[in-house]
């Protein structure tokens, strides 16, 4: 593979902006070479030097004689005849500016332009990173202040009586160190002693391993040990000696603990005005709790970390491969001095990032794996997400079995010539509806697989966007694997349920069979609710907490995958009904005899507004928890389409179940006030499409897939798609089928549109975060600090 698409696979998503434009100077390389080339002298064939192969030549590369070999030039002097780089700082940023001192040769200003583009890059790959390490530096200073407050309190539980820190205390063990400082002194040698720190300033909770001891004889028995705590030491050595005391357990005097409102009880307490800190409680849950969150800062930052380390060596060898290729196209030798700068500069001598490394690796072992570094490293490294032959394969089966049940399908309607009879009519009206459910979610799934597809293809960092757990989660193989899984069953037990007719002497039907789709059913829900970790436990728990949080919208913070799920039920909403005549069918009627008269039932109406509208309820709580908490007007708009979006789906409700010409009327306009809000903000907001100062005519300046047109005909496709409630309204018929298949394909092209709707979505999202280099998720942390809450009043 070449550097460029290698360059371009290894780079952070989001910060994609903020790398070396390679490309662009690789396409500058290209013009300096094609005018090279053209302007490049041709040799005489009359006056040059013939010159003839001959068996007999000696090869000069083992035979060159000592007196034949040329002298070698002095590299420096060359270089400096080329190109002078010099470091300067402009607004107290530094930055390189190449004099190139060869302009006035012939092609000399295509050149010329070439480093005033180098250097514009080097400048802003330096900004970038220099940013980003204080941005670092700062969090690692804010996980010193956490770990100090989580040693102090795991101490506190582990030892309620704590300790006594008094002044008399501190003078003592300072002397006692001084002291022990001075003997090591005495016999180690100048050379070792230059490099051994004593610090005071380290938590060490295991002196208080020994309830029992007292305070005394710990200081007596003070140790020298190696205690990685403090993350942004300049000075770290792995190898150092470092000294220790007892914790200090007064900081718990100004720590707090800090409760964001995530949960019911925070949020109500948040609505309330009550502090969203509260005081500490030295419980083990507590501890657990607070060791939890830490853990999690701590990977997370580790992630950063490492995507810092890796962008800065991937500029660094960009620019190397970069002055390489100028080398080869002009033949001249300018790199050695420009990559001497590179290598000089913040980017590439700056090791802070992998002295912050190692300290987070060596707390974290210490602290979150005990001592276990396997253990420790295992967690803190990114899970590589591993392909299975054994999934493709299983996809493969599954696949053709379903197209062999289909046609078996196919093939015993048209040998029985079930079409014809009497039982067709009751069948459609009570088992179709059941066996619809898991047509609508395998469609679902299947669109959910093509996204992710897609999304992969063209770079856009879902796992990221979704806050999927690093290494869990399903790719297109898995999503499909599932899908035909799901699809083969409900095949099956369409075939193993279809009896037409009644047996003529119970005139009822076989129970067994009766009952196979409310079986499937069960099933399915056990799988989703199985706690054992079979069948992406992972990704099950996460779609069931997502779940949770829409049943309780406004009493949960709003996610993104809170509310793309949201979204997705709205177009579920059929399958959702297809749930209700579950429960009406096996509860209410008489199943066997496949009669069911609770559809004609005051209840069953009334459930059927209740089910039609549960979907944008729940987005229309969402979205005014959103307004409530972040003060946007866009999402009180957003909250009044899925409310208009409420009225249309009610008065459509009411006009199939009362037939009627103002319920109509009402069913249009209200309608066609929701497809014209709702189109609006699919096109505009949603996708960020249709924008008039675009440098890409009515699309967005930022375009992922390469080909326009597919952005315009999804503008078209969702317009269209969205026009599918007129068949409520109007009642026509494709090709004389059945209400009930109607119901289904209506259903499924409000699927589909959902499913192109998901694409450009998250791909608008992407977007927006590459825009804001927005790489990284925010990790709560568990304590908060009287002089941080001061800052934040």
């Amino acid at each position: 593979m070449k550097f460029g698409k290698e360059f371009a696979s290894q780079m952070v998503p989001e910060w994609q902006n903020a790398y070396m434009d390679y490309q662009f100077l690789k396409s500058l390389l290209k013009e300096i070479q094609i005018f090279k080339q053209r302007n490049k002298p041709s040799i005489k064939q009359n006056g040059g030097i013939k010159r003839n192969l001959t068996l007999y030549r000696a090869f000069s590369g083992l035979t060159t004689r000592r007196g034949d070999s040329p002298k070698p030039q002095n590299l420096s002097d060359l270089e400096s005849q080329v190109i002078l780089v010099n470091t300067v700082r402009k607004n107290g940023e530094e930055g390189s500016e190449t004099m190139f001192l060869n302009a006035a040769d012939e092609g000399g200003e295509s050149e010329l332009v070439y480093f005033k583009r180098l250097d514009d890059e080097f400048n802003k790959v330096i900004k970038f990173y220099k940013a980003k390490v204080e941005e670092v530096m700062k969090e690692a200073a804010d996980l010193n202040k956490q770990m100090d407050a989580l040693i102090a309190f795991r101490i506190k539980v582990e030892n309620p009586k704590g300790w006594v820190n008094s002044l008399e205390e501190t003078k003592r063990l300072a002397s006692d160190v001084a002291a022990s400082t001075a003997a090591l002194s005495a016999s180690t040698p100048s050379s070792a002693r230059a490099n051994r720190i004593f610090p005071m300033d380290v938590i060490d909770e295991e002196s208080s391993s020994n309830p029992g001891q007292s305070d005394e004889s710990s200081d007596d028995k003070a140790a020298i040990d190696i205690k990685p705590v403090n993350l942004n030491d300049q000075k770290y050595n792995p190898n150092r000696i470092r000294t220790t005391r007892p914790a200090p357990l007064e900081i718990l005097n100004h720590v707090k603990f800090n409760t964001a409102q995530e949960t019911p009880r925070s949020t109500i307490k948040g609505f309330l005005n009550l502090p969203n800190q509260t005081d500490l409680k030295f419980s083990k849950a507590n501890l657990k709790k607070a060791e939890e969150q830490l853990k999690k800062a701590f990977i997370e930052f580790y992630h950063k970390l490492r995507l810092l380390k890796s962008y800065s060596f991937l500029n660094v060898l960009a620019f190397s491969k970069i002055m390489k290729k100028y080398d080869k196209v002009t033949s001249r030798t300018a790199s050695k001095s420009y990559l001497t700068m590179v290598d000089n500069s913040y980017l590439g001598s700056s090791d802070e990032v992998i002295k912050v490394m190692e300290r987070v690796e060596a707390t974290f072992i210490k602290h979150f794996s005990n001592s276990n570094r396997r253990k420790g490293m295992r967690i803190l490294r990114p899970k590589v997400k591993k392909e299975r032959h054994r999934i493709t394969f299983s996809m493969g089966l599954l696949v053709g079995s379903t197209f062999s049940l289909i046609m078996a399908l196919v093939l015993i309607i048209r040998a029985r010539n079930i079409l014809d009879k009497q039982g067709r009519v009751v069948y459609m009206e009570t088992m179709f509806p059941l066996y619809s459910l898991f047509g609508f979610v395998v469609l679902h799934m299947l669109m959910y697989a093509a996204n992710i597809y897609f999304w992969k293809r063209y770079r856009v960092n879902y796992t990221f966007i979704f806050g999927f757990k690093e290494g869990t989660e399903l790719g297109y193989r898995e999503v499909l694997l599932l899908g035909f899984c799901l699809n083969a069953l409900a095949l099956a037990s369409v075939l193993a349920n279809l009896d037409m007719e009644m047996d003529p002497k119970t005139h009822d039907y076989k129970a067994i069979t009766e009952i196979v789709p409310l079986g499937l059913v069960m099933l399915v829900i056990a799988i989703l609710l199985c706690p054992f970790n079979i069948i992406y436990r992972s990704s099950r728990f996460f779609l069931l907490v997502c779940i949770l949080h829409c049943l309780f919208a406004p009493l949960y913070e709003v996610t993104l995958p809170d509310f793309f799920l949201a979204d997705q039920l709205t177009s579920q909403v059929q399958a959702i009904r297809s749930l209700q005549f579950y429960v009406c069918y096996y509860s209410w009627g008489d199943y066997k005899l496949r009669e069911n008269s609770c559809k004609e039932s005051h209840v069953f109406k009334t459930f059927s507004f209740i089910v039609a509208v549960i979907p944008y309820w729940w987005r229309l709580l969402q979205c005014l928890r959103r307004l409530y908490e972040e003060k946007d007007a866009m999402h009180g708009l957003n909250g009044l389409k899925y409310f208009s979006t409420i009225l249309a789906v009610s008065t459509r409700t009411a006009y199939t179940l009362n037939n009627g010409n103002v319920w109509k009327l009402v069913a249009w306009i209200t309608s066609a006030n929701a497809t014209i809000f709702s189109t609006y903000w699919d096109i505009v907001i949603d996708w960020g499409l249709f924008q008039r100062n675009s440098k890409n005519n009515l699309l967005r300046d930022k375009l992922l897939v390469p080909h326009k047109s597919v952005y315009f005909a999804a503008m078209v496709l969702n317009v269209l798609l969205r026009l599918a409630w007129m068949q409520t309204v109007m009642n026509f018929t494709i090709f004389s089928l059945h209400r009930q298949t109607m119901i289904a394909l209506v259903a499924s092209l409000e699927i589909i549109r959902r499913g192109i709707w998901s694409f450009f979505r998250l791909e608008n999202e992407h977007i927006n975060n590459v825009g804001r280099y927005r790489a990284f998720k925010s990790v709560p942390l568990p304590f908060n600090y009287d002089e941080d809450e001061d800052k934040d009043e």
